[in-house]
C-alpha cells in the first residue's frame, strides 16, 4: 500500500500527464507533424485552464465541507488530539539549523497546542514516520516532538507514533499505540481535504475519533478572477490524490 500511495502521488499531477502528452507530440512529431502540433498548442491550452483555482476547488469542496471543526464549548470532554502528519517540511533545516519546518498544513502542528495548555488533562498523540521513498533517517515525530518541546508542552503528555508511511499505517500503528486507549473520545486532526479518508481508517481499525479539521483551502464559492497556476496545480494534486486514494482505500480495505 505505501508504494501504491507513492504512485498516485505521480499520477495525480496534472503536470504528469502533460508531460507524457507533450512528450508523445515530440516523438511523433516528424511523422505526424500537424497532429504533434495539435497536441502541444491543445496541451498548453489545458496549462493555462489549470490555473483557475475556481477548478480544482469544485474538487476540493466537497472533501472539506464533509466535516464540521467541533463547537469549542464541547472539546473539553475529549480525551485529547490524535494529529496526523504531514505539516512538517524536508528536515534539513531541522539537521543543520536545530528550525522545525513547517509547510503550508501547519495548523495541523499549531491548533492542539492552545487546546492542550487550557486542558491539562488531554494527551496528544502524534503520527508521522518517513513517508519518502529515499528516507533521511528523521522521522516527523522527530520533528513534532521538538516542535511541541519548543512550545512548552508537558511531553508526559505527548506520545510520538514514528513508524507509519501513509493514512493507513497512521491508524493502524495508532490504534496499537493505544490499545484499549483507542475506545476513549478522541480528536482526529488533519487537514480537511484529508479528513474523510482518514475517518474511514480511523473507524477501521476501531478508534473512537471525532473529525477536527484544519488547514481548509476553500470557501463557499471561488470567483473565476482567482487565478494563480503554480497554486491551482498544487490544489489540483491534493484534490485529485484524495477522491482516488478514498478509491483505492475502499477497494483494498
Amino acid at each position: 500500500m505505501f508504494y501504491l500511495s507513492k504512485i498516485l502521488s505521480a499520477i495525480t499531477q496534472p503536470m504528469f500527464w502533460l508531460a507524457i502528452w507533450w512528450f508523445t507530440a515530440l516523438v511523433i512529431i516528424s511523422k505526424w507533424r500537424r497532429a504533434a502540433h495539435t497536441m502541444l498548442w491543445s496541451g498548453l491550452f489545458v496549462l493555462f485552464l489549470l490555473g483557475f483555482e475556481a477548478f480544482p476547488n469544485m474538487l476540493l469542496r466537497p472533501l472539506e465541507n464533509r466535516f464540521s471543526v467541533p463547537q469549542p464549548q464541547d472539546i473539553s470532554k475529549y480525551a485529547g488530539f490524535i494529529v496526523l502528519g504531514g505539516a512538517t517540511g524536508h528536515p534539513h533545516g531541522f539537521l543543520e539549523h536545530g528550525q522545525v519546518p513547517l509547510g503550508s498544513a501547519a495548523e495541523r502542528m499549531t491548533i492542539p497546542v492552545g487546546w492542550m495548555r487550557s486542558n491539562i488533562h488531554f494527551e496528544l498523540v502524534f503520527s508521522g514516520g518517513e513517508g519518502r521513498m529515499i528516507t533521511t533517517g528523521t522521522t516527523e515525530a522527530t520533528l513534532a516532538g521538538a516542535f511541541y518541546k519548543e512550545q512548552g508542552l508537558d511531553m508526559q503528555r505527548v506520545r510520538l507514533e514514528d513508524g507509519s508511511r501513509n493514512t493507513r499505517e497512521n491508524a493502524q500503528k495508532v490504534a496499537a499505540l493505544l490499545g484499549d486507549s483507542c475506545q476513549k473520545n478522541w480528536l482526529l486532526v488533519t487537514s480537511a481535504s484529508h479528513m474523510p479518508r482518514s475517518m474511514e481508517e480511523f473507524n477501521a481499525v476501531g478508534c473512537h475519533v471525532t473529525p477536527y479539521p484544519v488547514d481548509f483551502q476553500t470557501s463557499s464559492n471561488t470567483a473565476w478572477t482567482e487565478y494563480s497556476l503554480a497554486s491551482s496545480l498544487m490544489r489540483w494534486q491534493v484534490a485529485l490524490h484524495e477522491w482516488l486514494g478514498l478509491a483505492v482505500y475502499a477497494f483494498t480495505r
